[in-house]
């Protein structure tokens, strides 16, 4: 499942983490990279220091007091975060990510740019979903959330930066396909809940849904 997550971030908390982020040193995204991923990324990375660590806060704050992120995601914890630059020129070729990252195993990664596509040309996030390539360019503040073990690239920025903070989570719910039931249950219990309140249809969904998370969950 492939989902943009909207308004994780408002207008003002990107501005603030865009300036935050022109304070930071930045150097070759390469040294991040895994041994096959290495020779096709050519972007830039912020070095660790307080200021970027204070920008991973805000932004795990603002997604895990996001209740889609919380139904798709089933968050055990955050494995990775990175901040991102692309300038002219720069593009990370076709790869897959790790599956383990500071000894935590990866299901998911997201993409949440600091950037307005309109502040580049070119750049976008290219995922394969088994059938045809989708590019995806979201809006400032929003988040992409997909597979950690789909195929995927970031085009070249033929104009202008691309700056994003990139992250990969470990879920309580390992398998794709039974998160993506839970997610779909947690929509439809919302919109029922919404229009008819709680009635025995939706007491019927809840536990269904919390039942089937008991069973699917780890610790």
């Amino acid at each position: 499942m492939i989902l943009v997550i909207g308004d994780v971030l408002d207008a003002g908390e990107v501005a603030a983490l865009r300036d935050a982020a022109a304070r930071l040193e930045f150097g070759d995204g390469k040294t991040t990279a895994g041994r096959y991923a290495r020779d096709v990324k050519a972007n830039l990375q912020a070095q660790p220091s307080k200021g970027r660590e204070a920008i991973f806060q805000k932004v795990r704050r603002a997604l895990m007091r996001h209740e889609v992120f919380l139904a798709a995601a089933r968050p055990k914890r955050f494995a990775r975060l990175l901040l991102s630059r692309y300038r002219t020129g720069m593009e990370y070729g076709l790869h897959v990510d790790d599956p383990i990252m500071n000894g935590s195993r990866t299901d998911l990664s997201f993409t949440l740019p600091l950037s307005d596509p309109d502040d580049y040309e070119g750049g976008g996030l290219c995922i394969d979903d088994g059938i045809e390539e989708r590019v995806i360019q979201p809006a400032a503040g929003d988040a992409v959330l997909y597979s950690t073990s789909a195929l995927h690239r970031v085009e070249p920025v033929l104009d202008g930066e691309r700056l994003a903070v990139v992250g990969w989570i470990t879920s309580r719910v390992r398998d794709t396909a039974r998160r993506e039931v839970l997610y779909d249950l947690d929509v439809a219990t919302r919109e029922v809940f919404d229009a008819q309140g709680k009635t025995p249809a939706f007491d019927r969904l809840f536990k269904a849904k919390s039942n089937l998370y008991r069973m699917w969950a780890e610790d």
